[in-house]
């Protein structure tokens, strides 16, 4: 059962990191990736491949991608797609993970799928504000290009590497947040020192 579990689990973790990226561009890899026989989902979440899901995603990929050129629009886009992010990751998650209990695969999906996409878009949203503070906004294009690329690439790698994938992303995240913790602790004031 277990194994069962161990390449779904990687293709939702590296799909979701790059709905953390975009929200739209893992949502249209995964549903052309599904029409196209590479990405079997489950049966629940079969609208992911309707052609009405594929031109949706597609439509909103470009509406996405191009918003997030835009000066102050992508800041806006930030606070906005961060519940998107998760929600994506979630259904992203789901739509791959065993069907053996409904109820399991929803819980994982949120935990795994949601919690992924949320902390990979917090990152980013965090290095676009740093951005907007250091350059007046001028470099968030460069933050932009990044993004896409990593959710493209993400989302794409995932279909053939995804173990590999999926464990970057979770060494990545592991390591971002021991960062995160060890900064918290060593900012205070050092005791001793004049």
């Amino acid at each position: 059962m277990l194994t069962d579990w161990v390449l779904p689990t990687a293709i939702g973790i590296g799909l979701s990191a790059g709905a953390g990226f975009r929200v739209f561009v893992p949502l249209l890899v995964a549903s052309v990736a599904s029409r196209m026989g590479l990405l079997p989902l489950q049966e629940s979440q079969a609208w992911i491949s309707s052609w009405p899901a594929i031109v949706c995603f597609a439509t909103a990929t470009l509406v996405e991608t191009a918003a997030y050129y835009l000066p102050f629009v992508d800041n806006i886009l930030d606070a906005v797609n961060a519940p998107l992010a998760m929600a994506a990751g979630t259904i992203l998650a789901v739509s791959v993970l065993p069907a053996d209990q409904e109820w399991l695969r929803w819980i994982f999906g949120i935990l795994v799928g949601g919690g992924t996409a949320g902390a990979v878009h917090a990152g980013t949203s965090l290095i676009r504000l740093a951005s907007t503070k250091t350059t007046a906004g001028l470099g968030n294009g460069i933050v932009a290009t990044g993004e896409n690329a990593a959710s493209i690439g993400l989302s794409v790698l995932t279909l053939f590497i995804p173990v590999l994938i999926a464990s970057s992303v979770a060494v990545l995240l592991a390591y971002l947040l021991w960062r995160l913790a060890s900064g918290r602790s060593d900012s205070g004031p050092r005791k001793g020192v004049i």
